[in-house]
């Protein structure tokens, strides 16, 4: 799916869920400048999902080692495609997973090899596209409620012109709207994550409230800075 509408969060989600161990793994971090470093990187993390099962492998930003091979290249072309072959033998090798699972997740389904893709490798393939306007207005109130307001806030009307955000850009509506304040107890120096203080634009007004209007320019101002989204579902 595009960027922002919560990949990463259902993976934690996920994780949160089941009793099991969830090992996340970042595909950019696994590419090493040094010739076989990467698929070494690859073989050690399924072996240690194997020594741990049940277990769930969640590699983020797959599009990092998994994208289309081709024969010409630099010699880091080469080194990322030796580092997706040693996946693919993984993931669909000699060794059986067991109960592992793996998890991918990307914003540039297009560009990914297909040999990733079948079934076998990778059975399942579940997009998750820009909210509707119904589940924007779910999400800009969930954002929304720790914020401290003042009066009735029309939130109908604020997700009618946010319109294309995903749900990372309603939560930047609501940071834009409501600053979070850590609290400070000098007594046990203890940060308290009680709820959201007056947003940028109640501070600019030295209020100690947010109001509806706060919403609205920040919508204005998120629309202005929105989300360009690179993204051809496969």
């Amino acid at each position: 799916g595009p960027p922002g509408t919560g990949k990463t969060l259902l993976a934690r989600a996920v994780a949160s869920q089941l009793d099991c161990n969830f090992l996340k793994v970042v595909s950019s971090a696994i590419v090493d400048k040094y010739i076989g470093e990467s698929a070494r990187m690859i073989r050690e993390m399924f072996n240690y999902a194997r020594d741990h099962q049940p277990c769930i492998v969640f590699m983020d930003e797959i599009d990092a080692i998994g994208g289309r091979r081709f024969s010409e290249g630099t010699s880091a072309d080469r080194e990322i495609q030796r580092t997706l072959m040693e996946l693919l033998n993984q993931l669909d090798g000699f060794d059986s997973l067991g109960k592992v699972k793996v998890i991918m997740a990307t914003n540039r389904p297009d560009t990914l090899d297909p040999a990733l893709l079948r079934p076998g490798r990778l059975d399942r393939k579940v997009e998750i596209p820009l909210p509707n306007e119904q589940a924007r207005l779910e999400v800009l109130k969930i954002h929304a409620n720790p914020i401290t307001k003042h009066g009735d806030i029309d939130y109908e009307a604020v997700v009618k012109l946010s319109d294309g955000f995903s749900c990372a850009d309603l939560r930047n509506v609501c940071t834009e709207a409501g600053v979070f304040l850590l609290f400070y107890d000098g007594l046990r120096y203890i940060y308290l994550y009680c709820y959201y203080y007056p947003g940028l634009y109640a501070i600019r007004a030295e209020r100690e409230y947010v109001i509806e209007e706060d919403f609205m320019k920040a919508v204005g101002d998120a629309k202005r800075l929105e989300t360009k989204l690179d993204y051809k579902p496969v």
